[in-house]
């Protein structure tokens, strides 16, 4: 591969790994004859933290690892990546994030089969607040993101052990999905939100309900408005 096909499809497979062990920690905890059902919310965002990490690894030797529309902003604002690439790089995050969703489908087939609560089973794709409130759901992935994405340029300016920063990063993912996650369920990614929504929507789930487009523009559109504002912020700083 060229160095932009490999940058490109870097993104696709550590999202598509983000997603694989993110989603697949919730469809864990939620569904029926699961041996971690009702593990519960800590598990949960152990299990994204530590996804994360792990995704970050396996991709990050063949690029900047962003793994997250919101991230890939960011970076673009603050000359850390070439605009043209931020549009092959979303492509890339969002596509990734359909072929996990599908690959925790394929690996708990038997259990989608077991439940029947249209919640969980959409959960175990993507987010959905406890309290469905515009201005509140909005400003929760605001928040929950600008803390995110500025946290990773942050630690851009310190010197970490080679190879430490992808488990930093992870550990920012815990602290914001115990603190800031009881909301909404901490999106923080467009396409983490998106791409298994869309999965949910075409594939073959026993029980499913409705894919809940009324509320997907929120994890879309918050996030990188989060991200944007982290950006100014560390451009004001800098």
């Amino acid at each position: 591969m060229t160095g932009d096909m490999l940058t490109i499809f870097s993104e696709f497979l550590g999202t598509m790994i983000l997603i694989l062990l993110g989603d697949g920690v919730v469809a864990a905890v939620s569904l029926k004859k699961s041996k971690a059902e009702g593990a519960g919310w800590v598990a949960i965002t152990m299990g994204w933290g530590a996804g994360v990490a792990m995704a970050v690894y396996i991709s990050g030797f063949m690029g900047p690892a962003h793994l997250n529309p919101a991230v890939t902003l960011g970076m673009a604002m603050i000359g850390n990546l070439e605009w043209s690439m931020v549009i092959p790089f979303i492509i890339a995050q969002v596509a990734g994030a359909i072929v996990g969703a599908v690959l925790v489908w394929l690996t708990y087939l038997a259990h989608f089969r077991e439940t029947t609560d249209q919640g969980a089973i959409l959960g175990t794709f993507a987010t959905a607040p406890e309290i469905y409130d515009t201005v509140s759901n909005v400003m929760s992935e605001v928040i929950g993101t600008f803390v995110l994405v500025f946290g990773i340029m942050a630690f851009g300016q310190n010197s970490f052990t080679d190879g430490l920063n992808p488990l930093v990063v992870g550990v920012l993912i815990l602290s914001i999905g115990l603190s800031l996650g009881g909301s909404t369920g901490y999106a923080i990614n467009p396409a983490r939100d998106l791409g298994p929504r869309i999965a949910h929507a075409f594939l073959p789930l026993k029980n499913k309900g409705g894919s809940d487009w009324g509320y997907s523009w929120i994890p879309v559109v918050a996030p990188m408005l989060g991200a944007a504002l982290a950006a100014l912020l560390y451009m004001v700083i800098i």
